[in-house]
């Protein structure tokens, strides 16, 4: 592995390497999970602009090179969404001082995504300690409904479509009351609390179901032009209409006055962590941003076929990412950008990889290296980078501004990664 310098044209690049590619077999059937295997690639330098130039200075980082790399993700990656609406339109459905036995504040805010009034709605719960002072807060999306995270009797059911599985309450893609507090382990709301947090969460599905039907349900056919009928090739898969929808929720937060604004750190895990990532790079009002176990398309670098490959996340999920992405699948070689420089677009604002040992799959490896080599961004822009040369050890946490923690055991939200969360929220968010 090496970084080399864009210090040919992109499309002579591009050319170069599918007249190769075209010569060549079929690459990358099976997964590989051996360091040994991984072929020998080039990382693109986040610090070379396209003409081959270097970018020394954080003007000419922010001025010409992050809207450069800002488009190729757009472009090659995850799709362009569109602009936020004017004028964002909520309902506050309930609110109560004394929840959780009077230790907490909830609110449950419907936000309608579109101006028309039977689009989409994205319904946020909110949890906030009892303080008169604004409450900064994590902002997250949940896989099964925000009845899901806890078992709280208040908390509404979610009506949108959900992924069937009875152990979690949903059957025939309806929530049941079985689905109260199902997945209440990766929420320890009180934990979260009692440290002075606030938590926002909401259904990813309320802004686009988890499911391939050619983008003719959720967010997307709200903002088709006359006559389309999908997205173009370059417009927003499910990841960057999941991320959109998360700015719509920042929307809220920042009209909210217990809510302290400017202190909103989005996270997310797995396909949620690549959304919490890229809602990052694309909204720069969160404050901090964490992703945990992204894996391909989020914190892994592409290019190490480690794992879950371009192709197969392409396969599998042919909706979450534009339909440009698919000319790479075993093509990872010919992509202008890979995962670092989607670090390197967050900067110089915090931002906490996580990994698990056991989830090879999403290649901690490959996530850990995303975080090292977008560390020359932070620093030109006078922050400090990651702090580790080296991968560390499991449950030795890197938590410098740009930081990295491997935890034992497998793809899960943890009461422990939230602890590594707020401890770095605490270092970098509250200046403690």
């Amino acid at each position: 592995m090496s970084l080399f310098p864009r210090s040919i044209s992109l499309a002579a690049a591009l050319s170069l390497v599918f007249a190769m590619s075209s010569t060549l077999p079929a690459q990358q059937e099976k997964v590989i999970y051996d360091e040994a295997e991984i072929p020998n690639f080039t990382l693109p330098d986040p610090l070379v602009a396209e003409d081959g130039t270097k970018v020394e200075s954080a003007q000419a980082w922010n001025e010409k090179q992050r809207p450069y790399l800002m488009g190729l993700f757009e472009r090659e990656v995850y799709g362009k969404a569109p602009a936020a609406p004017e004028k964002i339109s909520y309902k506050v459905i309930e609110t109560s001082d004394e929840a959780l036995d009077g230790t907490a504040r909830r609110r449950q805010v419907a936000i309608q995504l579109t101006d028309d009034p039977d689009g989409p709605v994205l319904n946020v719960l909110i949890y906030l300690p009892n303080t008169d002072k604004p409450v900064p807060t994590f902002m997250t999306l949940n896989f099964y409904g925000n009845a899901s995270i806890h078992d709280d009797p208040a908390i509404q059911l979610p009506e949108s479509w959900l992924r069937n599985n009875k152990d979690k309450g949903v059957e025939n893609h309806q929530a049941t009351e079985k689905i109260r507090g199902s997945s209440k382990g990766r929420w320890p709301v009180e934990m979260i609390l009692e440290k002075g947090y606030g938590l926002a969460t909401a259904y990813y599905g309320d802004i686009d179901p988890d499911f391939d039907d050619d983008f003719q349900n959720g967010i997307h056919p709200y903002f088709y032009a006359e006559g389309q009928t999908r997205p173009k090739p370059d417009e927003w898969g499910s990841i960057a209409a999941w991320a959109w929808g998360l700015g719509r929720a920042m929307d809220y937060l920042e009209q909210n006055p217990e809510i302290a604004s400017d202190k909103v750190v989005v996270m997310g895990h797995s396909r949620l962590g690549k959304t919490s990532l890229w809602a990052g790079a694309t909204d720069p009002r969160f404050a901090a941003v964490i992703s945990n176990n992204s894996g391909c398309g989020g914190a892994a670098l592409s290019r190490r076929r480690f794992g879950e490959s371009v192709q197969r996340i392409n396969t599998s999920f042919p909706h979450w990412f534009n339909d440009n992405f698919t000319q790479y699948n075993h093509n990872e070689d010919a992509c202008p950008v890979d995962q670092h420089e989607l670090i390197a677009l967050i900067a110089p604002r915090p931002c906490l990889v996580c990994s698990a040992e056991e989830d090879r799959w999403a290649d901690p490896h490959g996530e850990f290296l995303s975080a090292k080599y977008a560390s020359p961004v932070y620093r030109l822009l006078g922050v400090e980078g990651l702090a580790a040369e080296k991968m560390p050890a499991v449950d030795e946490p890197v938590l410098s501004r740009l930081g990295y923690v491997i935890r034992a055991g497998g793809h899960d939200v943890k009461p422990i990664d939230w602890q590594r969360y707020m401890e770095f929220a605490d270092a970098h968010v509250l200046g403690k």
